[in-house]
């Protein structure tokens, strides 16, 4: 479990987003390269598209339950709110640990400071991860889930 969560750090501390980061950490899992992994997730960062929305790594820990619990069947509803109630208890986890599970909260802008926001990614600089909570905000996600799978009886 470790492994995967320092896993998922490493990859945030390498300059990829927060959603990429915790996706990649547990892709082998699922039968997913680390360069699909990574494609998949791209879009997500900065709150899916640097628009300070849902967090990243709360968007890859959705993902992830999405591969554990997702139904494949169109007509299942079951399997559907089985999914969805694993979303809703992970993510009411996350709200609880980091104040919300909106990037804009998190990182405390205000509403204009989010419509300034341009699609233009942050360079990672020292200042950059010294005022930035993401690091840490990739490690609870990626913790979240490797417990979850922990408490299923599934090596993370």
């Amino acid at each position: 479990m470790e492994a995967r969560v320092n896993r998922a750090v490493d990859y945030f501390m390498q300059g990829y987003g927060c959603c990429q980061s915790v996706v990649a950490a547990f892709a082998d899992i699922y039968g997913l390269d680390e360069k699909l992994a990574l494609k998949i997730a791209a879009g997500f960062g900065g709150g899916v598209g640097k628009m300070r929305m849902m967090c990243g790594a709360v968007s890859g820990l959705v993902m992830l339950i999405g591969l554990e619990e997702g139904q494949t069947e169109g007509a299942d509803n079951e399997g559907k709110s089985h999914c969805y109630k694993i979303v809703q208890q992970l993510l009411e986890e996350s709200k609880q640990q980091n104040g919300s599970i909106i990037c804009a909260e998190i990182l405390g802008l205000k509403g204009y400071e989010k419509a300034a926001n341009s699609y233009v990614a942050s360079e990672r600089t020292a200042e950059y991860y010294k005022k930035r909570p993401c690091a840490a905000k990739v490690e609870s996600a990626a913790r979240i889930f490797a417990d979850y799978l922990e408490k299923k009886g599934q090596e993370a």
